[in-house]
Protein backbone atom coordinates (compact mmCIF):
# COMPACT_ATOMS: atom_id res chain seq x y z
CA UNK A 1 0.00 0.00 0.00
CA UNK A 2 1.38 3.74 -0.88
CA UNK A 3 1.80 5.64 2.47
CA UNK A 4 -0.16 8.62 3.02
CA UNK A 5 2.60 11.44 3.25
CA UNK A 6 1.14 14.08 6.16
CA UNK A 7 -0.38 17.41 4.06
CA UNK A 8 2.41 19.89 4.73
CA UNK A 9 0.63 23.13 2.80
CA UNK A 10 -1.71 25.06 4.94
CA UNK A 11 -5.07 24.13 2.75
CA UNK A 12 -3.86 20.46 3.43
CA UNK A 13 -3.67 20.25 6.74
CA UNK A 14 -6.90 22.93 7.43
CA UNK A 15 -8.79 20.01 5.11
CA UNK A 16 -6.94 17.40 7.30
CA UNK A 17 -8.08 18.96 11.30
CA UNK A 18 -11.60 19.27 9.55
CA UNK A 19 -11.94 15.59 8.27
CA UNK A 20 -10.68 14.03 11.52
CA UNK A 21 -12.49 16.94 13.90
CA UNK A 22 -15.49 15.84 12.29
CA UNK A 23 -15.04 12.31 12.29
CA UNK A 24 -14.13 12.48 15.96
CA UNK A 25 -16.65 14.64 16.96
CA UNK A 26 -19.50 12.41 14.62
CA UNK A 27 -18.66 9.24 16.53
CA UNK A 28 -18.69 10.73 19.73
CA UNK A 29 -21.99 12.13 19.18
CA UNK A 30 -23.58 8.82 17.94
CA UNK A 31 -22.21 7.00 20.98
CA UNK A 32 -23.32 9.32 23.68
CA UNK A 33 -26.89 9.32 21.73
CA UNK A 34 -27.22 5.70 21.14
CA UNK A 35 -25.85 4.89 25.21
CA UNK A 36 -28.56 7.94 26.47
CA UNK A 37 -30.98 6.12 24.48
CA UNK A 38 -30.26 2.59 25.85
CA UNK A 39 -30.14 3.88 29.62
CA UNK A 40 -33.62 5.55 28.70
CA UNK A 41 -34.90 2.77 26.48
CA UNK A 42 -34.56 -0.39 29.26
CA UNK A 43 -34.34 1.94 32.58
CA UNK A 44 -37.16 4.25 32.00
CA UNK A 45 -38.95 2.92 28.95
CA UNK A 46 -38.67 5.77 27.81
CA UNK A 47 -36.28 7.40 24.87
CA UNK A 48 -35.08 10.18 22.77
CA UNK A 49 -38.23 10.33 20.09
CA UNK A 50 -35.26 12.16 17.87
CA UNK A 51 -32.59 9.24 18.46
CA UNK A 52 -32.74 7.29 15.30
CA UNK A 53 -33.04 9.67 12.91
CA UNK A 54 -30.36 11.83 14.54
CA UNK A 55 -27.55 9.06 14.59
CA UNK A 56 -29.08 7.70 11.09
CA UNK A 57 -28.20 11.58 9.77
CA UNK A 58 -24.63 11.14 11.64
CA UNK A 59 -23.87 8.24 10.13
CA UNK A 60 -24.19 9.64 6.87
CA UNK A 61 -22.06 12.51 7.71
CA UNK A 62 -19.33 9.93 8.57
CA UNK A 63 -19.62 8.25 5.85
CA UNK A 64 -18.48 11.18 3.84
CA UNK A 65 -16.30 12.43 5.81
CA UNK A 66 -14.79 8.98 5.67
CA UNK A 67 -14.64 8.47 2.16
CA UNK A 68 -12.56 11.60 1.58
CA UNK A 69 -10.46 10.80 4.64
CA UNK A 70 -10.17 7.66 3.21
CA UNK A 71 -8.56 8.85 -0.11
CA UNK A 72 -5.88 11.09 1.78
CA UNK A 73 -5.01 7.51 3.87
CA UNK A 74 -4.92 5.30 0.89
CA UNK A 75 -7.13 3.62 2.81
CA UNK A 76 -9.85 2.44 -0.79
CA UNK A 77 -9.76 -0.67 -1.99
CA UNK A 78 -7.98 -1.26 -5.17
CA UNK A 79 -6.79 -3.85 -8.13
CA UNK A 80 -3.41 -3.53 -9.04
CA UNK A 81 -2.54 -7.47 -10.18
CA UNK A 82 -2.55 -6.00 -14.53
CA UNK A 83 -1.08 -2.51 -13.51
CA UNK A 84 1.67 -4.20 -11.62
CA UNK A 85 2.85 -6.08 -15.02
CA UNK A 86 3.95 -3.09 -16.72
CA UNK A 87 6.70 -0.79 -15.88
CA UNK A 88 7.10 1.57 -13.64
CA UNK A 89 6.88 4.47 -16.17
CA UNK A 90 3.74 2.93 -17.47
CA UNK A 91 2.63 2.32 -14.26
CA UNK A 92 2.84 6.35 -13.33
CA UNK A 93 0.72 7.40 -16.84
CA UNK A 94 -1.70 4.65 -15.89
CA UNK A 95 -2.38 6.14 -12.12
CA UNK A 96 -2.29 9.88 -13.53
CA UNK A 97 -5.14 8.40 -16.35
CA UNK A 98 -7.05 6.90 -13.13
CA UNK A 99 -6.52 9.88 -11.37
CA UNK A 100 -8.06 12.69 -14.01
CA UNK A 101 -10.86 9.86 -14.16
CA UNK A 102 -11.47 10.10 -10.74
CA UNK A 103 -11.25 14.09 -10.43
CA UNK A 104 -13.87 14.22 -13.34
CA UNK A 105 -16.26 11.55 -11.52
CA UNK A 106 -15.82 13.58 -8.26
CA UNK A 107 -16.44 17.19 -10.16
CA UNK A 108 -19.68 15.01 -11.29
CA UNK A 109 -20.58 14.16 -7.93
CA UNK A 110 -20.06 17.87 -6.68
CA UNK A 111 -22.21 18.92 -9.00
CA UNK A 112 -25.13 16.64 -8.51
CA UNK A 113 -24.46 17.10 -4.60
CA UNK A 114 -25.11 20.97 -4.73
CA UNK A 115 -28.23 20.43 -6.56
CA UNK A 116 -30.04 18.87 -4.83
CA UNK A 117 -28.88 20.38 -1.62
CA UNK A 118 -29.69 23.80 -3.10
CA UNK A 119 -33.62 22.74 -3.35
CA UNK A 120 -33.58 22.96 0.06
CA UNK A 121 -31.08 25.62 0.77
CA UNK A 122 -33.20 28.18 -0.95
CA UNK A 123 -30.48 28.31 -3.54
CA UNK A 124 -30.44 28.50 -7.43
CA UNK A 125 -29.40 24.94 -9.18
CA UNK A 126 -26.41 24.92 -11.95
CA UNK A 127 -27.43 24.91 -15.02
CA UNK A 128 -26.09 21.92 -17.76
CA UNK A 129 -26.24 18.76 -17.59
CA UNK A 130 -22.88 17.46 -16.89
CA UNK A 131 -20.65 20.38 -15.98
CA UNK A 132 -22.04 23.63 -14.43
CA UNK A 133 -22.72 25.96 -17.29
CA UNK A 134 -23.77 28.77 -14.71
CA UNK A 135 -26.76 28.81 -11.84
CA UNK A 136 -30.30 29.05 -12.76
CA UNK A 137 -32.80 31.62 -12.37
CA UNK A 138 -34.29 31.32 -8.74
CA UNK A 139 -38.09 32.16 -8.22
CA UNK A 140 -39.84 32.63 -4.80
CA UNK A 141 -41.61 29.36 -5.80
CA UNK A 142 -38.67 27.36 -6.46
CA UNK A 143 -37.94 28.15 -2.33
CA UNK A 144 -37.96 24.61 -0.38
CA UNK A 145 -36.15 26.28 2.80
CA UNK A 146 -39.27 25.25 5.18
CA UNK A 147 -38.18 21.65 4.58
CA UNK A 148 -37.53 19.95 8.01
CA UNK A 149 -36.71 17.04 9.38
CA UNK A 150 -39.19 14.14 10.69
CA UNK A 151 -38.24 14.22 14.35
CA UNK A 152 -35.34 16.36 15.11
CA UNK A 153 -36.36 19.43 17.15
CA UNK A 154 -35.52 22.68 16.45
CA UNK A 155 -32.63 24.20 18.93
CA UNK A 156 -33.58 27.82 19.64
CA UNK A 157 -30.25 29.30 18.92
CA UNK A 158 -30.59 28.70 15.29
CA UNK A 159 -33.79 30.80 15.73
CA UNK A 160 -32.05 33.90 13.97
CA UNK A 161 -32.07 31.58 10.75
CA UNK A 162 -36.11 31.71 10.40
CA UNK A 163 -36.07 35.52 9.05
CA UNK A 164 -33.62 34.35 6.56
CA UNK A 165 -34.35 31.04 5.44
CA UNK A 166 -38.23 30.61 6.05
CA UNK A 167 -39.23 34.19 5.69
CA UNK A 168 -39.90 34.86 9.42
CA UNK A 169 -41.95 31.68 9.67
CA UNK A 170 -40.87 29.33 12.80
CA UNK A 171 -39.15 26.18 12.42
CA UNK A 172 -40.61 23.24 14.53
CA UNK A 173 -38.00 20.78 13.54
CA UNK A 174 -34.63 21.54 12.32
CA UNK A 175 -34.76 22.21 8.68
CA UNK A 176 -33.07 19.91 5.86
CA UNK A 177 -30.85 22.16 4.31
CA UNK A 178 -28.58 22.31 7.69
CA UNK A 179 -27.70 18.27 8.03
CA UNK A 180 -28.23 17.39 3.98
CA UNK A 181 -25.43 20.19 3.95
CA UNK A 182 -22.94 16.93 4.30
CA UNK A 183 -23.92 16.41 0.28
CA UNK A 184 -21.52 19.27 -1.20
CA UNK A 185 -19.32 19.42 1.85
CA UNK A 186 -18.38 15.88 1.25
CA UNK A 187 -17.87 16.06 -2.85
CA UNK A 188 -15.69 19.05 -2.38
CA UNK A 189 -13.75 17.24 0.19
CA UNK A 190 -13.60 14.21 -2.10
CA UNK A 191 -12.83 16.51 -5.16
CA UNK A 192 -10.08 18.55 -3.62
CA UNK A 193 -8.43 14.94 -2.15
CA UNK A 194 -8.63 13.29 -5.27
CA UNK A 195 -6.85 16.52 -6.59
CA UNK A 196 -4.30 15.81 -4.31
CA UNK A 197 -3.61 12.49 -4.86
CA UNK A 198 -3.38 12.80 -8.02
CA UNK A 199 -0.47 15.35 -7.62
CA UNK A 200 1.21 13.07 -5.41
CA UNK A 201 1.36 10.38 -8.19
CA UNK A 202 2.43 13.59 -10.70
CA UNK A 203 5.00 14.95 -8.72
CA UNK A 204 6.82 11.16 -7.59
CA UNK A 205 5.50 11.26 -4.41
CA UNK A 206 3.66 8.59 -4.42
CA UNK A 207 3.49 4.84 -7.32
CA UNK A 208 -0.61 4.70 -7.14
CA UNK A 209 -3.27 6.56 -6.12
CA UNK A 210 -5.58 4.99 -3.45
CA UNK A 211 -4.84 1.28 -3.33
CA UNK A 212 -4.97 -0.91 -0.32
CA UNK A 213 -3.95 -4.39 -0.20
CA UNK A 214 -6.18 -5.30 2.58
CA UNK A 215 -6.15 -8.90 2.42
CA UNK A 216 -2.53 -9.06 1.86
CA UNK A 217 -2.05 -6.55 4.85
CA UNK A 218 -4.28 -9.12 7.04
CA UNK A 219 -1.98 -12.43 6.25
CA UNK A 220 1.10 -10.86 7.37
CA UNK A 221 -0.33 -9.67 10.01
CA UNK A 222 -1.23 -13.20 11.20
CA UNK A 223 1.81 -14.08 9.61
CA UNK A 224 4.09 -12.29 12.19
CA UNK A 225 1.49 -13.43 15.08
CA UNK A 226 2.16 -17.11 13.80
CA UNK A 227 5.53 -16.44 14.45
CA UNK A 228 5.65 -14.65 17.76
CA UNK A 229 3.80 -17.65 19.14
Amino acid sequence: MSGAKTPTTGMGKWVNEIEETGIALILGLMTIITFINVILRYGFNTGLIWGLEATSLLFAWLILFGVSYAVKATAHIGVDALINVFPKPVRRLLAIAAGVVCIVYAALLFKGAWDYWANFANLPQTTGRWFPGGFEEMKRTSYRGWYETVDIPFPDWLRWIEPIMNEGESYEKLPRFIPYFILPFGMALLLFRFVQATYRVWTGEAESLIVSHEAEDAIEDVRHMNEEK
